[in-house]
C-alpha cells in the first residue's frame, strides 16, 4: 500500500517543494462565491474555462477520494529586466504547450501513482489555491495570492498543482484564511494601478491588468492605458510591493538561462510588427492565453507600452505599425502612444494622409492630439 510519505518524497524529488492532501469534498463556498459574482466572473464561463463544474472535484473523476496539491516555485531563477519589465513571472518559463518542464514532471508523479494502483486527474478548472489552502500548505493574502507556509521563503511566487485521486488518505488541517502582517498598510491595494484590488482579499478582474491584458475586450479604455504602464502581457505589481515577498527579492537568485535565450523574441518592436509564423513560433507557446486571431491585442498592448515609456525611439514603429494594420484597435493606440510621446507633428501628418479614417480611429486622433505631456 502506498504511504503518504511515499508519496511525498517521490514529489521532492521530482523537484516539487511541498505537497499536502485534502478530501475530495466539492467547494461549496467557491461555488456560491461564483454564482453570486456572475456579474464579474461570468466571463470565465462564457470562455469556457468550467470554473463552476471545477468546483466539484467529481466532475472530472466520479471516483475521486483525495486532492494531492503539489507546489511548484516559479520563481527559482532571475529574469532579464527586459522580461520582468513586461511580462508576469508566472509566464516566463511556462510550459503548458511546449511540455519540456513542468509538464514532464507532473506526468512523472502520475506515472508512479498509476504504478501503484492509482488513477489521477489534474483538471484546469479545480481552485488549485484553494485546494493547498484545505490541505494546510498555506494562506492567502489581500491581492487574492496563495502564500506557502514553507516555500520560497513563504512567498506567494508559487503555482498550487492539483492531482485529484481515487484513493483516500488522510487530509491536512485546513489554513483557509488571510494572513495578512497586521502592520501592512495595504500596500498591495494602493499599488494596483487601476484599483482591481478591494481589500478583504477580494478582486474586480475586469479592472485586473492580466485579466485586461489577454482577455479584454476591444480598445482598452482611456482611463486604464496610463495606470497598466509597462505591462504586456500579465502584471506582478501587487506582489512586488507585498512586504510577504520581500525576504524571497532579496535573495541572489541564479539566471534563467532558458527565459535569457528567448528575451530577444520578446523585444517590443518585434512583437509590434510581427507576423504569424513569428508569433506561433516564437511568442505563442510562451504565452498561450491568445491566438493569432486575438494577435492585435498583442499588438495593441505594445502600442500601450510603447506610449507609457515616452520614449521617442518609438515614433517610426508606431507609424509603421499604424501603416501597416487595418485593425482600428491596433490603429488607435497607436495615435494615443503617439500623443503620449508629444508627437503632433507625426499625427498631423497621418491626419493629413488619411482622409477617410473609420469613426473610432478619428476619434483616437482628435484624443491623441490634445493630449498634454
Amino acid at each position: 500500500m502506498l504511504t503518504k510519505e511515499a508519496i511525498v518524497e517521490k514529489a521532492v524529488s521530482l523537484g516539487f517543494e511541498d505537497v499536502g492532501f485534502t478530501t475530495a469534498h466539492p467547494f461549496d463556498e467557491h461555488r456560491e462565491f461564483l454564482e453570486q459574482r456572475q456579474a464579474e466572473y461570468g466571463w470565465a464561463e462564457r470562455a469556457g474555462l468550467k470554473l463552476l463544474e471545477g468546483a466539484d472535484p467529481k466532475s472530472v473523476l466520479p471516483d475521486a477520494q483525495t486532492i494531492i496539491v503539489l507546489l511548484e516555485v516559479y520563481f527559482k531563477k532571475a529574469f532579464p529586466r527586459s522580461m520582468e519589465a513586461h511580462f508576469g513571472r508566472c509566464y516566463l518559463d511556462d510550459d503548458r504547450v511546449t511540455k519540456d518542464g513542468l509538464s514532464r514532471r507532473i506526468k512523472a508523479f502520475r506515472g508512479f501513482l498509476r504504478d501503484h494502483g492509482i488513477n489521477s486527474k489534474v483538471p484546469y478548472n479545480l481552485p488549485h489555491r484553494m485546494s493547498a489552502a484545505r490541505a494546510g500548505m498555506g494562506t492567502f493574502g489581500k491581492n487574492c495570492l496563495f502564500y506557502s507556509n514553507r516555500a520560497a521563503r513563504k512567498s506567494s511566487w508559487n503555482l498550487p498543482i492539483a492531482v485529484v485521486v481515487d484513493r483516500e488518505f488522510s487530509p491536512g488541517h485546513p489554513t483557509l484564511k488571510t494572513d495578512c502582517p497586521e502592520w501592512c498598510r495595504n500596500a498591495c491595494i494602493s499599488a494596483c494601478p487601476t484599483r482591481a484590488l478591494k481589500g478583504n482579499a477580494r478582486i474586480d478582474p475586469g479592472k485586473c491588468i492580466s485579466y485586461l491584458s489577454y482577455f479584454g475586450e476591444g480598445i482598452t479604455p482611456l482611463e486604464l492605458r496610463e495606470p497598466m504602464g509597462m505591462y504586456v502581457y500579465g502584471c506582478d505589481r501587487c506582489q512586488n510591493v507585498c512586504p510577504r515577498n520581500q525576504a524571497w527579492l532579496a535573495r541572489e537568485l541564479p539566471v534563467h538561462e532558458k527565459v535569457e535565450k528567448k528575451a530577444g523574441d520578446f523585444n517590443l518592436s518585434a512583437l509590434l510588427h510581427m507576423d504569424k509564423a513569428y508569433f506561433e513560433t516564437k511568442i505563442w507557446p510562451h504565452m498561450f492565453y491568445m491566438s493569432y486571431r486575438d494577435i492585435w491585442r498583442w499588438k495593441m498592448n505594445v502600442a500601450r507600452v510603447m506610449g507609457n515609456t515616452g520614449d521617442e525611439m518609438y515614433i517610426p514603429d508606431l507609424v509603421r505599425a499604424f501603416n501597416e494594420n487595418t485593425d482600428d484597435r491596433i490603429r488607435g493606440m497607436v495615435l494615443w502612444a503617439l500623443g503620449r510621446m508629444g508627437g503632433k507633428k507625426v499625427l498631423t501628418d497621418i491626419m493629413n494622409e488619411n482622409k477617410t479614417l473609420s469613426e473610432e480611429v478619428a476619434r483616437e486622433l482628435n484624443l491623441a492630439l490634445e493630449i498634454k505631456i
